[in-house]
């Protein structure tokens, strides 16, 4: 909201300067985003009136006018089409200094403009930087002074302060309600305006009828017949309008913005005549339409409040006026409508429409609902004074059921002295409240029943008031004070895989992290995940959003697919996030680590060409971010089989016998389906199994040698390394510290369908050396165990 400083200081006037009260408005919580000067600087001009203005001999667009000061007579050469005798303008006479565009200034001298000589200028509002009007030079009121200073006839040594006011401080959307603010910082006496009420001089009334009151609870109407619209406003509400951002229009609108900006209240005023039958404060019908007062036709929702008279709406309730009822220059008698909406059947109800007006900014805020006849009063006279007339009763159409109820707030003195850590003094507490314009009542030894008025609407708790009092109190002058309170240590459980370990290792190996969509399209669904039905969603944003994912490799393939056809072909995604997996009536949210690895293994290089990944490029990663916990070795690997994967390179992911996961290739016919660069590798594990890790123990080194022995085994070719490792570990006795396998060969010598496995099995014990016969025994037994477990024979 902007305001004029002038017309603040007209209604209170502390001893503070401009920056003081900008400062201190702030700090009240009241934040002001700009001050400016009603006027760029300028010195040396007067209110001039022009005696004669004829046609330059020697151009079309220039006249040649006499100018007096009130003293003397001079010539100027002026090029506004406006410009004609009699009227009073600003004139800059030689020696006066203007500002320019760059922020200097120029000096005003005798020229010839077209060999004819010119003494001084007539001024546009623009070259005085009072606006960017440049339609022509200034017109001033026909009383104005001749020889007068401009700067001291309009005002202009002003500020113009734009305060940006929270939601919940509507109270302070009138120059009213600022300078009670003001007064009430600086304690400070305010000089309301006195509005008495003004006398009836007709008996002409309007039926008002109120079938929504609910939403208007409150509606005043009054009927001013024969007001004279060719009536000028006055010079000083034209200035105050314009230093709050709103242009002068014609005097009945004029008064109702004024009062808006003057007392907080909205009000509109219809042409009478134009009125059919009666005024109903309604919900709109179907189908119902309203052309507004700027030319638009809008198609009423059936949740707008509107005015309507018998013959349908005239106006949107609280935020446009229709033009078919609109005062204009010929209207004769008018119907002001002063009203109070409720702020819930008002809100957001311009914004439908791409509308927000200085009217629905308030009611949406929230108005005074004990204004209404104050502001119709102010109106009344203030039309009576520009444009006269002849004012009927006021008529009242009221539901006292739907009106707000006066709210009282109970205030202990305890709890005061709690929140603002420190012992506010009972007698200042109640200073405060009664400024803020609070009746207050001893409820006890150490509490107040305060009642609120009714402007203050966001005031309804006790720490409300507690906050009026801090504030009110400065914020600046309360007491710091550093919080104490105990800060035990929390345990941290060293067992626990932080998930920005498991991301920052797979951002080591190249991947990035992405994000995608947790709705998938149906069919892309099915063709994933073929073991759970997925959850559809009542109202999809779309097809292609229809369904809960049950596995995140939709969404990362989809992502890769995005890539491939940007020409990108190295791609290496990852994503934490949830999968939907309808569970016995029940959807089970589950948090997974899935990736996806695509591509060559390394990027382009000079050193050589780079192959593409394999099955074990992304084995690799998944085991690294397996042994990040230290229970790697809890891990197996399984061939399986998978609707989404490759047949020949699909393993389930196990952990103690229980699935945690799998990892694959993308199944050929997918590849195809999705038009896809392949080979394309996934995988996509539990997170609640990888951040489940194991606490490392200590044990000293060993001072002892180790002892190895090499086995070549025969197995058969579908035999795992995995099963004969575990058979290995298990049977080789508890101080076998490594099995490696050094050789996998197939060929001559080797029967057809089966394979050489060459293994390292390496034993050391802590606290002695290890004898020959204990290590045979060892070898011994896992060479039993193998054969009876995975069929192994020693090789010859």
């Amino acid at each position: 909201m902007k305001f004029s400083e002038k017309w603040l200081r007209e209604l209170v006037n502390p001893a503070i300067n401009t920056q003081a009260l900008v400062d201190q408005i702030t700090m009240a919580g009241l934040e002001v985003d700009d001050v400016e000067s009603v006027a760029r600087d300028f010195s040396g001009v007067i209110v001039g009136e022009i005696l004669t203005a004829e046609q330059h001999p020697d151009a079309d667009k220039l006249q040649v006018c006499t100018v007096t000061d009130g003293n003397e007579i001079y010539q100027v050469v002026c090029g506004a089409p406006n410009a004609r005798a009699g009227l009073k303008t600003a004139y800059a006479a030689v020696g006066a200094l203007l500002p320019t565009p760059d922020g200097g200034e120029f000096k005003i001298k005798k020229a010839k403009l077209r060999g004819v000589e010119s003494f001084g200028m007539l001024c546009a509002e623009d070259e005085l930087g009072i606006s960017e009007d440049h339609g022509g030079i200034m017109e001033l009121a026909a009383d104005a002074p001749i020889g007068t200073c401009i700067r001291d006839y309009l005002n202009l040594n002003d500020k113009i302060i734009d305060v940006d006011l929270t939601p919940n401080r509507g109270d302070c959307l009138s120059l009213k309600g600022l300078a009670r603010e003001v007064g009430v910082l600086n304690k400070a006496p305010v000089t309301f305006v006195d509005i008495p009420p003004v006398a009836p001089t007709i008996d002409d009334t309007f039926s008002v009828t109120l079938e929504a009151p609910a939403a208007c609870p409150r509606y005043l109407g009054r009927v001013i017949r024969n007001v004279n619209m060719a009536a000028a406003s006055p010079l000083w509400m034209v200035e105050k309008l314009r230093r709050s951002g709103i242009r002068s229009i014609d005097p009945v609108v004029d008064v109702t913005n004024y009062v808006l900006l003057e007392l907080g209240q909205p009000l509109h005023a219809f042409d009478l005549n134009k009125l059919a039958g009666s005024i109903q404060v309604r919900m709109p019908e179907a189908g119902e339409k309203l052309t507004l007062l700027d030319g638009n036709e809008v198609a009423l929702n059936t949740d707008t409040l509107i005015i309507a008279d018998d013959k349908g709406p005239v106006a949107m309730a609280g935020i446009f006026g229709g033009d078919s009822t609109g005062v204009t220059a010929e209207s004769q008698d008018i119907f002001l409508e002063c009203a109070f909406f409720d702020q819930i059947a008002i809100a957001g109800k311009a914004r439908a429409y791409g509308l927000h007006t200085d009217a629905s900014h308030r009611y949406e805020r929230g108005v005074d609902w004990q204004l209404q006849h104050q502001a119709i009063e102010r109106t009344t006279q203030l039309l009576l004074d520009i444009v006269g007339g002849e004012a009927g009763p006021v008529t009242e159409a009221v539901s006292e059921e739907f009106l707000p109820e006066a709210r009282t707030v109970t205030l202990r003195h305890s709890k005061v002295n709690a929140m603002l850590a420190f012992e506010m003094p009972a007698a200042e507490i109640e200073e405060i409240l009664t400024r803020l314009g609070m009746q207050i009542e001893q409820a006890g030894d150490a509490s107040w029943t305060v009642a609120i008025p009714s402007y203050r609407f966001d005031i309804s708790i006790e720490v409300d008031l507690i906050e009026e009092l801090a504030r009110v109190y400065g914020y600046n002058n309360l007491p710091v004070k550093l919080p104490t309170s105990a800060l035990p240590f929390t345990p941290n459980d060293e067992s626990q895989v932080g998930i920005h370990d498991l991301r920052r290792t797979l951002i080591s190996f190249g991947y990035q992290e992405a994000i995608t969509y947790s709705f998938i399209e149906s069919g892309l669904q099915k063709l994933f995940d073929d073991q759970y039905e997925a959850l559809a969603l009542a109202n999809p944003i779309s097809a292609e959003m229809a369904v809960m994912r049950t596995t995140i490799w939709p969404g990362l393939v989809k992502a890769l697919q995005y890539n491939q056809n940007r020409q990108q072909s190295r791609v290496r995604l990852f994503e934490t996030g949830q999968r939907f997996l309808p569970i016995n009536d029940e959807l089970v949210q589950e948090n997974v680590l899935a990736g996806l690895l695509s591509g060559a293994r390394d990027p382009e290089s000079w050193t050589g060409k780079s192959s593409s990944v394999d099955f074990f490029d992304i084995k690799r990663d998944i085991e690294a971010v397996l042994n990040l916990g230290g229970a790697g070795d809890q891990y197996r690997f399984v061939a399986d089989r998978h609707v989404a994967l490759h047949p020949g390179q699909t393993a389930r992911i196990e952990r103690a016998g229980e699935v945690v996961g799998f990892v694959g290739a993308l199944h050929p016919s997918l590849i195809k389906k999705l038009d896809l660069n392949g080979p394309v590798y996934l995988f996509e594990l539990s997170l609640e199994s990888l951040l489940q890790g194991r606490i490392a123990r200590f044990s000293e080194l060993s001072k002892f040698p180790e002892s190895r022995r090499d086995l070549a085994l025969i197995v058969d070719e579908a035999t795992a390394y995995d099963t004969v490792r575990q058979i290995t570990v298990e049977n080789a006795g508890e101080y076998l510290k490594q099995v490696t396998l050094f050789d996998v060969y197939q060929g001559q010598g080797i029967e057809v369908g089966r394979k050489s496995l060459a293994l390292g099995l390496t034993w050391q014990h802590p606290s002695r050396t290890l004898n020959e016969e204990e290590i045979n025994s060892a070898v011994q037994s896992v060479v039993s165990a193998l054969n009876i477990g995975a069929g192994a024979t020693l090789r010859d």
